[in-house]
Formats: C-alpha cells, sequence, structure tokens
C-alpha cells in the first residue's frame, strides 16, 4: 500500500518538495493524475504525495520543470531507478509503463501479443480519450463564452469513442483482453468522469458494456484509495 505524507500546496519560494520514499508523486486527482494514484495503489508500492495546484500555477515553478519540462501532471521520480540511479518520468502513460515495467505487473512482457494490444488501447486513451472529453469538459464547463458547435464536435467525438470501447468490452472483461492492466488504469478516470458529469448528454445512446466495466473498477479498493490521492482537501 502505498504510504502518503501530508499533503502541502507548494509556493514560488519553495524548491521541490521531498519525502522519504523510494517514489515521489507529483500531481493532482484529476482523470490523469488519478491514473498514477491508481496504479501506485495497485502495485502496493511506497510513495510520498505531493499536490501540485495547477490553479496556482504550481507547474510552473523552475523546480517543477526540471521533473517535468512540460509543466503538466503528472510525474514521479523514482529514487531507485534503472542501474540505481534516480530517473524522473512524466507523461501518464509513460509512468504506467515505467511503473508496469518496474514491478513486472499489469503489462505482459516484451514481444507477448498481449503486451502489445495493452500498448494500443493505452495510445487510443492517450490519444483520443483524454484529448476529446478533456475538450468536451472546457467547453461544456469552462470556456468564457457558449460555442455550440465545439461543444458538439467534441460530444459526438465521445460518443463515438465510448461506441469503440463498448465494443471492445462486449468479448473483454477488461480493455485490452480478460486481464487487468494499465489500460484500464489510464481509461477509467477519463471514462468514469464523463458519466458522472455528462451522460444526461448521451441522449437514447447507451453503453452497457461501459458501465459495467465502469461499476468492476471501480469497485477495486485500490482504485477508491487511488483516485483521493492528491486530492484537494
Amino acid at each position: 500500500m502505498g504510504v502518503l505524507r501530508p499533503l502541502l500546496i507548494f509556493s514560488r519560494t519553495m524548491s521541490a518538495p521531498s519525502g522519504s520514499k523510494p517514489i515521489q508523486l507529483y500531481s493532482l486527482a484529476t482523470p490523469n493524475g488519478q491514473k498514477i494514484g491508481i496504479a501506485l495503489e495497485e502495485f502496493g508500492v511506497e510513495y510520498d504525495a505531493h499536490l501540485i495546484d495547477i490553479s496556482k500555477n504550481v507547474q510552473f515553478e523552475d523546480w517543477y520543470k526540471q521533473i517535468n519540462p512540460n509543466s503538466k501532471i503528472p510525474a514521479i521520480v523514482d529514487r531507485q531507478g534503472p542501474g540505481g540511479k534516480e530517473i524522473c518520468v512524466f507523461e501518464s502513460g509513460a509512468i504506467l509503463i515505467y511503473l508496469a515495467d518496474k514491478y513486472g505487473k499489469y503489462l505482459s512482457p516484451v514481444n507477448t501479443p498481449e503486451r502489445y494490444t495493452t500498448l494500443e488501447w493505452i495510445m487510443w486513451q492517450m490519444g483520443g480519450v483524454g484529448p476529446m472529453f478533456g475538450q468536451l469538459n472546457h467547453f461544456y464547463n469552462a470556456a468564457p463564452e457558449d460555442i455550440p458547435y465545439a461543444k458538439q464536435r467534441y460530444l459526438n467525438e465521445g460518443k463515438r469513442l465510448l461506441e469503440v470501447l463498448d465494443k471492445q468490452l462486449s468479448s473483454n472483461k477488461f480493455i485490452s483482453g480478460q486481464e487487468y492492466t494499465i489500460a484500464d488504469m489510464c481509461t477509467w478516470p477519463w471514462v468514469n468522469a464523463f458519466f458522472k458529469g455528462h451522460k444526461d448528454k448521451l441522449g437514447d445512446k447507451s453503453f452497457p458494456n461501459v458501465e459495467k466495466w465502469i461499476e468492476t473498477i471501480g469497485s477495486r479498493p485500490q482504485v477508491q484509495k487511488g483516485i483521493k490521492v492528491c486530492a484537494r482537501q
């Protein structure tokens, strides 16, 4: 189980926060951040969690850009990286693959068909679900002006992506097959957030396999704990 230190919001005058555990997580409990909170709980490793308040532009601090030059969350520092050397890893998909390879769980070995199927679906989420659902949420909830075209565009694409996922889950218990993998950890937070915030916009569209999968993943104790990591108080 992850060991969580008290969360702090860091100001411009502070250097990189750090705890005593092997892995340092810098994140916020958005769908992207929740992926890694879930993963660390699923892998059962010890880590320190540090809340990065993007509403206060902490991600643009010089100390954080040394960890993630792209100024996004999440990111990790592993003090026991390859060869025993410290390594920084950013981008949620890259972090998931790194952790799976490091701990030998939730991703099949190199040169197995199952590995590449899982990686396909991770890339599907990173290139499709995340950006499209994120834009949908932005134009419905955060845009300074109402733009019907943008709302409809991203809603239509969101529905299409859910159709793809529902079909995949019609013959598979989990996204990349019959085993729970990092592809599920990668995708579930975004799809769960979509159904919580926008299910009423689906009209007569139904996605029974997706909804069953949401419930299955959401019932895992590690997921329930992981989604709360780096949550604002």
